[in-house]
């Protein structure tokens, strides 16, 4: 009687608990390295075409927009459909009216927690407004949605809260998949410099060194806002169910920031300047406001998140 082999990715009965988990965490690791390939070799490929072609601006960044879903989708559906066995539905996309009222939610609270701590800080002296163009504000305010949704929101938000926790959580408790989902959150952008200096390379670009935070972040800020930025997407993943209400938080996030503290950078019609080091705490501070707020909502609605739990498939 010979023996059939299960399927990638499926319990087996009497399969030891330690190698369930090791299973979980590699595939962890390498959704993770989906996100790191995607932008890495998106940015190089998009340097590259600028040099041979002079694309640059707004093409540009719809090009490597583009090339980024592009890559990060289809291995994700590649990891998903061949590894695990398993429908790309099971990553918490909600179906029908609850989409775009997950979504609609995740907008809300965002964006209301953001006007709560940026209007504080007005009041308290440490925001001073610039002048409004209100036609460059809304031409800001759709395109920069239609690329941070292409490049960023999108992609980043399938590959973590959706693969990576997804995954992990199968094997592993949900505190320990939280913790683990954000730290490998945090490091991709490194392992997509370094992506990215190796394809630019072989493409032949002088590309930047590989580094821990983006071109021009501080590293230390950068390394104390990404774990409070993950922990807020991740709780709306798991208090609403839907990884539409993360895409949106994602998505809001990066609109406030660019046409605040950003807005004068990016000519966004306008921009906020921080009249002393103390506003540099409102930006984690509206996130966290936002990660309470979806507790509470948690709470309202009788759905206890079960940080202890293992999600079942």
């Amino acid at each position: 009687m010979s023996a059939t082999r299960a399927p990638a990715g499926t319990h087996v009965t009497g399969a030891p608990a330690a190698t369930t988990r090791v299973w979980a965490l590699v595939r962890a690791l390498l959704g993770a390295c989906v996100m790191a390939v995607a932008l890495g070799a998106a940015a190089a490929v998009g340097q590259a075409v600028h040099t041979r072609t002079g694309l640059a601006g707004l093409p540009r960044q719809c090009l490597v927009a583009v090339i980024c879903l592009v890559i990060a989708v289809s291995l994700i559906a590649l990891l998903r459909g061949r590894v695990d066995r398993r429908p790309m539905s099971g990553l918490g996309f909600t179906g029908g009216g609850a989409g775009p009222r997950s979504f609609g939610l995740g907008v809300l609270v965002t964006a209301g927690s953001a006007a709560v701590l940026l209007g504080a800080g007005t009041w308290a002296g440490w925001l001073e407004w610039g002048p409004l163009t209100a036609s460059k504000l809304v031409e800001f305010l759709v395109v920069n949605a239609l690329v941070a949704f292409v490049l960023e929101a999108f992609p980043e938000e399938l590959v973590f809260r959706g693969y990576v926790y997804r995954t992990l959580n199968q094997a592993l408790r949900r505190w320990t998949s939280f913790l683990v989902t954000i730290l490998l959150f945090c490091f991709t952008g490194a392992a997509s410099t370094v992506v990215q200096f190796a394809v630019g390379t072989v493409l032949g670009e002088d590309v930047p060194a590989p580094s821990f935070a983006p071109v021009g972040q501080d590293p230390v800020a950068y390394a104390v806002l990404f774990p409070i930025f993950g922990t807020a997407l991740l709780v709306a993943r798991i208090t609403t169910g839907s990884l539409w209400t993360s895409i949106a938080l994602h998505l809001t996030y990066l609109t406030v920031i660019r046409v605040t503290f950003d807005g004068e950078s990016r000519n966004a019609g306008l921009s906020v300047t921080a009249t002393t080091p103390d506003a540099l705490v409102l930006v984690p501070g509206f996130l966290l406001l936002t990660t309470a707020v979806f507790l509470v909502i948690s709470r309202l609605r009788g759905r206890r998140v079960g940080w202890r739990e293992r999600a079942p498939e």
